[in-house]
């Protein structure tokens, strides 16, 4: 399941857009409204394998993240960042809508992973590569702990029991908005 990545690169339900560098789609199990992945179509697995050599590979992908929010998103505001540690290979940059409205949210873990510092900005990454040529990762222990972190509201300081109570409040903020 690691490699699902490369076949919805080639799934034309998902692919909204394809270059000689890049494939954009849609998350096939979105944890937002709106939310997509820029993949590299070089063989890169993950951030970790990064040099100063993929700093335009980086710019060329947020500069279509950002393009494809502008596009597809409907007006949201959205994040753009990677996972300290992804759980599929293929890099990956994340665009995803604010709201974290999604039936696919599904646990504590899904939503610590976009709002706890285990979601790297996409900013953040290449000021890394270009001062000390690689991505600064969280160790792994700072990740697993970044992951059990105890749920709060990514808009205010409410702090919920659960997450379906957390994604009852988000509505609230949805209404507001």
């Amino acid at each position: 399941w690691k490699m699902q990545l490369i076949n919805s690169m080639k799934d034309p339900e998902l692919v909204i857009h394809k270059n000689n560098i890049l494939t954009v789609i849609k998350d096939k199990y979105p944890k937002a409204e709106k939310h997509f992945l820029i993949l590299s179509n070089e063989n890169i697995t993950g951030i970790n394998k990064l040099s100063k050599n993929n700093i335009e590979l980086l710019r060329d992908m947020l500069l279509k993240g950002r393009e494809v929010s502008r596009d597809f998103g409907d007006g949201r505001k959205f994040r753009y960042g990677f996972h300290a540690i992804p759980s599929l290979q293929r890099l990956h940059l994340h665009v995803i809508s604010d709201d974290f409205n999604s039936s696919a949210l599904k646990t504590a873990k899904h939503w610590n992973s976009f709002t706890t510092p285990f979601f790297l900005d996409a900013e953040k990454v290449m000021r890394d590569l270009e001062s000390a040529g690689r991505v600064i990762i969280p160790s792994k222990m700072e990740c697993d702990r970044f992951l059990r972190t105890p749920l709060k509201c990514h808009k205010c300081e409410f702090r919920p029991k659960n997450l379906p109570n957390l994604k009852s409040h988000l509505i609230e903020h949805l209404d507001s908005s």
